[in-house]
């Protein structure tokens, strides 16, 4: 049987389908490539998650490519985006690979969510990506759907079509007149995610790790050489390992973080230039913006210097890298994350108070904290005469710690 025949087998077992759209190169083409190929309803979904200026014009891209009005879906989740996921993970301290803030990764598991939600409320028998064949996204994409309905049918289009390069899908765009967008150079765009958290860019030249990323792509932060020439100080407070307030003003979770947004890419702060290790078993080169989360990930370790017991931080700490590969892997619906962040929610119990930031040409310092449940104690680390501590106490502590190091030592070790 032919490729084709099988295809044609394939599409009369889908009637609708839920596409997560962007509005962007790919899912527009997608979308005709849909409509072509399998010959069902689409339902399109785009997901506010404060990307900015992409969500009204996904819209209008869906309805001159035949979507009815009532099969638009664009939902403003930057609240959820930020309460339910950006801050459990920001409680977690989670760093993939020592760096990164996990901007993409997050945001995969709500998109997910809402889309099998859309699934159930229109009767779609499908859902669709526009995650490449070779990337992460796929993989997050997809665990979140089966996990959540484990009968629910993928289209994934990169791994079916013909379309392998991006020069074939401007090419399929130009044939089905789909608008594209240009950059400032008049050229096709990075292939970039943005969302509240942060904005990524691949591809292009990108491709290149030796090639230094060109000064006007960046679009949430001024560079570090031009940012001011005098420091910001701000005071974040904290509840419960959650960030509150930023100087004293309560704020939502998605108005505090636009606000860390707008401190720190003023003051040049956030930028990331990575090669980094992905699932699939590839390294890729990308270039993050995350200004707000940098301030955010510095001030909630700030304030747990303060309140966390060694252990519980030496705990995490530890636990940490596991966590954030679980992310970064697709496994946020996986019964191992749920457990991970039980404990991690506990410790959070008493990191509530206050931390004072240093902004300042790209780097940001943490030089204030104080809290209600600190358990920093003056009278017992003051270099001044105490009543508290009896310094010979160590004697014995560090003997007892010396024995096992003797006794190899007397017995021949080096």
């Amino acid at each position: 049987m032919s490729g084709a025949a099988r295809k044609d087998i394939k599409s009369r077992d889908i009637k609708k389908v839920v596409l997560a759209y962007s509005g962007g190169l790919d899912t527009s083409v997608i979308l005709r490539w849909l409509q072509e190929t399998y010959r069902c309803e689409v339902v399109t979904f785009t997901a506010d998650l404060g990307q900015g200026g992409e969500v009204e014009p996904a819209r209008a891209k869906a309805e001159l490519l035949g979507i009815k009005p009532e099969n638009i879906y664009i939902d403003d989740l930057r609240e959820e985006f930020v309460r339910d996921f950006v801050f459990p993970m920001f409680r977690a301290n989670a760093l993939y690979e020592g760096v990164y803030l996990l901007g993409t990764s997050i945001a995969r598991p709500l998109i997910a969510k809402r889309q099998i939600e859309i699934v159930r409320e229109v009767g779609a028998d499908a859902v669709c990506h526009g995650a490449t064949g070779k990337g992460n996204d796929q993989v997050r994409f997809e665990l979140g759907y089966y996990a959540l309905k484990p009968d629910i049918k993928v289209i994934a289009p990169w791994r079916e079509w013909e379309l392998n390069s991006r020069t074939k899908l401007i090419d399929y765009a130009e044939k089905h007149q789909i608008p594209i967008a240009k950059d400032k150079r008049g050229e096709a765009p990075y292939s970039t995610d943005a969302n509240l958290l942060h904005i990524s860019y691949e591809g292009k030249a990108l491709e290149d790790p030796w090639v230094e990323p060109f000064e006007d792509m960046f679009t949430r932060s001024v560079s570090p050489e031009k940012a001011p020439d005098t420091p910001t100080y701000i005071e974040i407070t904290f509840e419960k390992g959650d960030a509150v307030a930023v100087d004293g003003e309560p704020l939502s979770p998605a108005a505090l973080l636009t606000r860390l947004n707008d401190l720190g890419g003023a003051n040049g702060i956030g930028r990331l230039d990575l090669v980094e290790n992905r699932y699939v078993g590839m390294k890729s080169r990308g270039v993050y913006e995350t200004p707000g989360g940098t301030i955010l990930i510095a001030a909630h370790r700030g304030i747990e210097s303060l309140t966390l017991d060694r252990g519980a931080m030496h705990l995490k700490d530890e636990l940490m890298p596991r966590y954030a590969e679980l992310i970064y892997n697709g496994f946020w619906f996986s019964p191992e994350r749920e457990a991970l962040q039980a404990l991690i929610d506990q410790t959070q119990a008493r990191v509530s108070g206050v931390v004072r930031l240093k902004l300042f040409k790209g780097a940001v310092s943490v030089v204030g904290r104080k809290s209600p449940h600190s358990l920093y104690r003056l009278d017992y680390v003051t270099f001044e005469e105490d009543s508290v501590y009896n310094q010979k106490d160590a004697e014995g502590f560090i003997k007892l710690n010396a024995l096992r190091l003797r006794l190899r030592s007397m017995a021949g070790g080096s």
